[in-house]
């Protein structure tokens, strides 16, 4: 398993020491052994590699990750750059097109929003080939859990969008006056229709950074030359 190299080493390092990361540990480390297992061992920890504590501006959650054959590789919501856009960034792209012009690329690789402070954590880190949330409950959430408190005690703006309700369930860890939480459904084509196209949600993050002298996120992904 990859191992936490960046400034998420402080807030993070003491999880490493409790009994349920040792056995979160052991489980993640036999699955990989006997199971088909995503994303690679080396792309578990890739949201907080990409994404170092110190330049977190805004967090996305998502579930778990993808589980067909090439798509996770550690950022939730994106995929690697010759893997086919899934359903729920499909309409990500959708409402950034309706909501800010962007173009829809032809691509689903989101390590450009990370760089700039983006935080695409999903609650679950890992999960067996084609068997979504198979890792639910083997101890990731504790993990996660303590990464979202680190984030909320960050002394000055970040923005949460916190989209469906397991993100939402998130919530009452979040209490920092300085932060934003925005809430919408979850893009999956079963939900986004209620209210997820038409959420306003990166302009409103973008607004809310401006505001309190931050650069904004350019939320255009570029097409890459296939």
């Amino acid at each position: 398993m990859a191992a936490i190299s960046n400034d998420w080493l402080v807030p993070l390092k003491p999880e490493f020491s409790k009994s349920y990361y040792a056995k979160l540990y052991r489980t993640v480390k036999d699955e990989y052994e006997h199971r088909k297992i995503f994303p690679s061992a080396d792309d578990i920890f890739n949201a907080f590699a990409f994404t170092p504590y110190s330049k977190v501006k805004a967090v996305i959650l998502g579930q778990d990750p993808y589980h067909n054959d090439g798509q996770a590789h550690g950022l939730c919501f994106s995929v690697k750059p010759d893997v086919d856009i899934p359903p729920s960034l499909v309409n990500i792209y959708q409402e950034l097109h309706d909501e800010l012009g962007c173009y829809i690329p032809n691509n689903g690789y989101l390590k450009k929003w990370a760089d700039q402070g983006v935080l695409l954590l999903n609650t679950v880190l890992t999960v067996r080939a084609h068997m979504a949330n198979s890792h639910r409950g083997i101890g990731w959430e504790e993990f996660t859990d303590a990464a979202i408190r680190a984030v909320n005690q960050i002394d000055r703006p970040v923005v949460y969008m916190l989209w469906g309700r397991p993100a939402q369930a998130k919530k009452s860890m979040l209490n920092n006056p300085k932060h934003l939480i925005l809430e919408a459904p979850h893009p999956s084509p079963l939900s986004a229709y209620r209210g997820f196209f038409g959420c306003g949600h990166f302009s409103a993050c973008n607004d809310f950074l401006v505001k309190n002298g931050l650069e904004p996120i350019d939320w255009q992904i570029e097409n890459i030359s296939k």
